[in-house]
């Protein structure tokens, strides 16, 4: 009897929704960053870029040998994961003084949105998982890389198409509310999570676009526009910790101890608050915001151990 083929490596079977692996752990290396934390800072964003570079050929090699699959792959809210984990990337590289390698990031993720998108939003349908907040993510994040390089460079136009998107990102949330299924906050595996993660993803970007327009940087708007964009800001931070607070708590009463590669999209959104909070506290001027920031990163990287470790035995464990 002719023995079976050997089993494809696991790498070329991950789903899109793995993209929140580099995701989760790009958000955190930010959050360390913010925190003053640079050297554990620098090491996780060595690891998200190691599985940020896996995915992406990955993601080529599919769009070019496989076609059926990417289609298919492509029509998963799941597929945004591309762009966002793209962005986050290029505004940790960004903070590292590499405005090149940021540029470069911010051109791929923006050439990439326009087409995962309308794909995506095309198969929306009622009841859907957390992932449906992702085209709120994956526009949010390249408004927050936007505005990151705005300020970097004292360039005026990245920071009013960051705004642009910005507003465009809270309006594809609204839909992406309606499409929701609530349900998810019980039996959800993971994704539920981007519930909030988007709200905090958009606050994130709100605090950049304020720290653009801040002391120093290019003539952005008004301060009647200043002082919207701060309102809207810290109310975009109040509701994604009610969120927060309302899945940490379905997590206690509704336990999923098991691991799903969808818990790292527990672990982004997690993230994001952590950095959110720490953000606006700088942008807005509520200097009091670092303490609970500095506190839910330091929650992220204690779960972030936790999913690292159920993935690893979830690679190691024998294959039927």
């Amino acid at each position: 009897m002719p023995s079976p083929p050997p089993a494809p490596p696991w790498w070329t079977q991950l789903s899109p929704a793995a993209g929140a692996c580099s995701m989760a752990t790009g958000i955190i290396s930010i959050g360390l960053h913010l925190t003053g934390h640079e050297l554990l800072s620098r090491i996780t964003l060595a690891l998200a870029a190691v599985v940020w570079t896996v995915l992406a050929v990955d993601f080529a090699v599919l769009l070019l040998g496989d076609q059926a699959r990417w289609r298919a792959e492509a029509r998963t809210p799941a597929a945004l994961t591309a762009v966002a984990a793209t962005t986050v990337l290029g505004t940790r590289v960004s903070t590292l003084g590499r405005q090149t390698a940021a540029e470069a990031l911010l051109a791929l993720s923006a050439a990439l949105w326009p087409v995962l998108l309308l794909v995506v939003v095309r198969h929306w349908r009622r009841r859907m998982s957390g992932s449906v907040f992702l085209a709120c993510v994956a526009t949010q994040g390249i408004a927050v890389l936007g505005a990151t390089l705005a300020a970097a460079e004292d360039v005026a136009w990245p920071a009013h198409a960051a705004l642009v998107l910005f507003w465009l990102g809270l309006l594809l949330y609204a839909v992406a509310l309606y499409h929701f299924d609530l349900r998810q906050v019980a039996v959800g595996a993971g994704d539920q999570w981007v519930a909030g993660g988007a709200l905090a993803i958009s606050a994130l970007a709100g605090a950049k676009l304020l720290t653009a327009a801040g002391d120093g940087g290019p003539y952005l708007w008004n301060d009647d526009d200043n002082d919207v964009l701060r309102t809207a800001t810290v109310a975009l931070l109040v509701l994604d910790l009610a969120w927060y607070c309302v899945l940490a708590m379905a997590e206690i009463v509704w336990r999923r101890p098991r691991y799903d590669t969808l818990r790292w999209s527990t672990v982004f959104p997690m993230g994001m608050t952590a950095a959110a909070t720490l953000s606006v506290a700088t942008a807005a001027d509520v200097p009091w915001l670092r303490g609970p920031g500095q506190v839910l990163l330091w929650i992220t990287v204690a779960v972030w151990l936790v999913v690292l470790g159920g993935a690893v035995r979830a690679v190691g464990a024998p294959r039927t």
